[in-house]
């Protein structure tokens, strides 16, 4: 026994060592590392930590760690020196990272590639005080283990010049918004902001709903012929040309039902179809928004993580370019996956202004990665930037195009059918592009086999009336689009400028539904002729971006006051001189003295002579009082008013009615307008108290004396009467009597237990504190709800 229980305590004992020195390997690695790595986010130091042996520690700054200071401008107009400061949650950070690096002999700033990156790690040299005898910076474009390994073996030094173009565009912009945004907040309405890019971005979706709104549709005749070959097959053809109006269609009907028709020409040609160029930032936002309806902000944060995780290569790009390993790799992939003769090696060239050829496209880390082992939430973008890549080094598609002309016997006019055949799929073997035209349709179709001078049999013709499309309205992808072809912005600032443009209200991004029209069709079967009217739907709008009221406001002010801050070309050319001080061609601070300058005195001269817009228009008379009716920019948006303000004591006051959803200051009727005066409305009266029915800033809602109840989204508050108002009230009284669980009196107030969407909780003085979830929150008493808000659950830390 006693020679057992030594030989028991000796192997616990030895365990316990093991396990100790695990523990302390593990948790205190950083303090024994003799290197410090940091890159901005968790993730990615999880994955270069992964590749990177037991010297080194892998830290994250979380994203930036400084910025101008909030207060004041935090630019010295006289020499544009900008003040710095760490950012309030990233103190814990900086106190860490600062701890570490002084233990570690080697620093080494492995941020991302590109400006941001490069001034990432000079804010981490300069807040870390970090020496520079000691620092590397070392850069890469993918996260594998040959690229990391790699980058460690080249480090260099801070790129100066990258830092102060990133600078540059910080301080500019700060310039602008602080100046700006107080003029707006005078001459518009309150809590407005403008930004050098955001406010183009702003002025071209306002341009486009403008074009929109002078388009004059106009309708025209198609005419579709089918020609009966060989019974079983029917050959689709039509007019080159649409007819114009209802009259000369059905004439032209009429005499083809005494026509004969004949093959007068046919001709077959070769044609190829080359593949699209590898990814860039722009062209992954915007084939992903075809394709999968994403966002660009949604695109980039899949494509973050997929970087992140070492699966893609860096997500920020404007180049096309592939790698020479990349193409050899792509090549092996084809020729196993496909044959030699789907094979076929390209180089692409940006058409993108500015754009860094160095750098690579958007690519797979490892193209022999066909997606399987990736997570599924990022499954489909991976294998959108899979195929593009593989499909950009492949063959051509090859086709046989045959056109045939049919000649009608009484008639000048000649009908027209097009169909094509692959001969070879090439690319298209794995990727097809899609398109930004909404009215594309695809007319060719495999033909029948036919010859010169062959007479065919109609058996029906159609003429519909066709209408003339406005321009469409931007979807995020297209508007990425436009503004990489402007020149304006750069592959980081996408996705963020469309983000603010929204948060801020100048622009909305919704579902329209269209309007039913009319339209007139006739026919022409086994030589009857028929006509009829039909109706469809028009204008139906999905995931399209509108201006509101206030985003034309601002575009309207901005465009008469400071017309080059919104000038395309200047915008693009500030963007150029972004790009020739980080090609160390111009110095950063002269570049913002000469912009500045005028930009100042344009300011000071707006603040003086400029008058307040509140895009009031008079929409008519009221019959009833004889008071003007004007629409126009109040301080909590958009409304209509009835009568005028006036300054004397006795004098009545006006109404005022807020526009609905869908209704703007530059459209809305005067008929519309009197309609919004039905609100509020006294529908009757409940439980001894009247029934209103109104509209407030939160949208309409059914009020008796102090309880509101909101009317659900969709629902016409007009058309609101005393049952339904009764039925609303009634859901609301039972849903505040379920969120009420107990309550007890406390010298400082009320102490409440409630039931809220993610659970029972306790209110008191204006703060929520956690129940623990294995307690019952109807059987807490008042000591135990003391005890709770005394010592409240600390929140677990999740994922940001």
């Amino acid at each position: 026994d006693k020679i057992e229980g030594r030989f028991l305590e000796n192997t616990i004992y030895s365990l316990s060592c093991a396990n100790f020195s695990t523990a302390f390997s593990n948790q205190h690695k950083e303090y024994m590392a003799k290197n410090l790595v940091i890159v901005e986010t968790p993730a990615k130091a999880k994955t270069i930590e992964k590749y990177l042996g037991k010297d080194y520690v892998v830290k994250s700054s979380v994203g930036h760690i400084r910025d101008l200071v909030k207060k004041g401008l935090g630019v010295d107009t006289s020499t544009f020196e900008p003040e710095y400061a760490v950012s309030e949650d990233k103190k814990a950070v900086v106190k860490e990272l600062k701890s570490l690096a002084k233990k570690a002999e080697i620093v080494w700033l492995a941020t991302d590639e590109d400006r941001e990156g490069e001034a990432i790690s000079w804010h981490l040299l300069e807040a870390l005080g970090l020496k520079e005898e000691k620092t590397k910076r070392i850069v890469y474009n993918e996260i594998t283990k040959e690229a990391i390994v790699k980058a460690i073996d080249n480090p260099r030094m801070i790129n100066r010049n990258l830092v102060n173009a990133q600078q540059a565009r910080r301080v500019l912009d700060r310039l602008v918004g602080f100046e700006l945004s107080p003029i707006l907040w005078k001459k518009v309405k309150p809590s407005l902001s403008a930004g050098r890019v955001q406010s183009v971005t702003v002025k071209m979706i306002v341009e486009r709903e403008r074009e929109i709104e002078a388009f004059q549709t106009e309708s025209s005749f198609k005419v579709v012929a089918h020609f009966d070959i060989t019974g079983t097959t029917i050959l689709k053809a039509e007019l080159a040309k649409n007819i114009p109006t209802a009259k000369e269609a059905e004439g032209f009907l009429k005499t083809c039902a005494q026509a004969k028709f004949e093959i007068s020409k046919l001709e077959k040609k070769p044609a190829k179809r080359s593949p699209a160029a590898p990814f860039t930032t722009s062209t992954l936002q915007q084939e992903a928004g075809r394709k999968f309806g994403y966002a660009v902000g949604q695109t980039m944060s899949i494509a973050q993580r997929l970087y992140e995780e070492g699966l893609i290569t860096y997500m920020r790009t404007d180049s096309v370019n592939l790698s020479d390993f990349a193409i050899q790799s792509i090549a092996k992939q084809v020729k196993s996956a496909f044959g030699e003769p789907y094979s076929k090696v390209r180089t692409f060239k940006s058409k993108s202004k500015g754009a860094q050829e160095a750098h690579e496209a958007i690519r797979p880390t490892d193209i022999s990665n066909l997606g399987e082992n990736v997570n599924p939430q990022y499954q489909k973008l991976y294998e959108l930037i899979w195929k593009r890549t593989i499909a950009s080094q492949m063959a051509d598609a090859e086709f046989e195009r045959t056109t045939i002309k049919i000649q009608i016997s009484n008639s000048e006019k000649e009908l027209i059918a097009k169909g094509e055949v692959v001969k070879f799929d090439g690319f298209l073997k794995v990727y097809v592009e899609s398109s930004d035209d909404e009215t594309t349709e695809d007319g060719n179709s495999l033909l029948p086999e036919l010859s010169v001078g062959e007479k065919l049999v109609l058996t029906n013709m159609d003429a519909r009336e066709r209408f003339t499309q406005h321009p469409p309205r931007y979807t995020e992808a297209s508007l990425v689009k436009s503004l990489e072809e402007k020149g304006i912005g750069r592959p980081s600032t996408y996705a963020p400028t469309i983000s603010t443009v929204l948060k801020r209200n100048y622009v909305v991004k919704e579902d329209r539904d269209g309007e039913e029209r009319k339209y007139k069709s006739m026919t022409l079967e086994n030589g009857i002729y028929n006509s009829f009217e039909g109706v469809e739907i028009s204008g139906a709008e999905r995931n399209k971006l509108f201006p509101t009221d206030i985003g034309i406001l601002v575009n309207d002010f901005l465009q008469t006051y400071f017309s080059s801050i919104v000038d395309y070309d200047f915008t693009a050319k500030i963007e150029k001189q972004f790009d020739e001080i980080a090609e160390g061609n111009q110095e950063w601070k002269k570049m913002l003295k000469g912009f500045y300058k005028p930009f100042h005195d344009n300011v000071e001269d707006t603040l003086e002579n400029s008058e307040r817009v509140t895009g009031e228009r008079e929409l008519g008379v009221d019959p009833k009082t004889g008071k003007k009716v004007i629409v126009r920019m109040g301080k909590f948006g958009p409304l209509v008013q009835l009568g005028e303000t006036s300054e004397e004591e006795d004098a009545e006051k006006p109404r005022f009615a807020s526009l609905r959803k869908g209704q703007s200051i530059g459209s809305i009727t005067f008929e519309e307008a009197m309609e919004l005066f039905k609100l509020p409305k006294v529908v009757g009266e409940y439980e001894g108290k009247p029934l209103k029915v109104a509209i407030g800033r939160f949208g309409p809602y059914v009020q008796q004396g102090s309880l509101f109840a909101s009317i659900p989204k969709g629902e016409d508050p007009l058309e609101v009467e005393l049952d339904r108002a009764i039925e609303l009230i009634e859901a609301k009284k039972k849903a505040d009597a379920e969120k009420f669980i107990s309550t007890f009196e406390h010298e400082k107030g009320e102490i409440q237990v409630l039931n809220g969407r993610f659970g029972p909780y306790i209110k008191f003085a204006k703060k929520n504190y956690k129940i623990p979830k294995d307690e019952d929150p109807s059987k807490i008493t008042k000591e135990r709800a003391v005890e709770l808000i005394e010592n409240p659950i600390k929140p677990k830390r999740g994922k940001k």
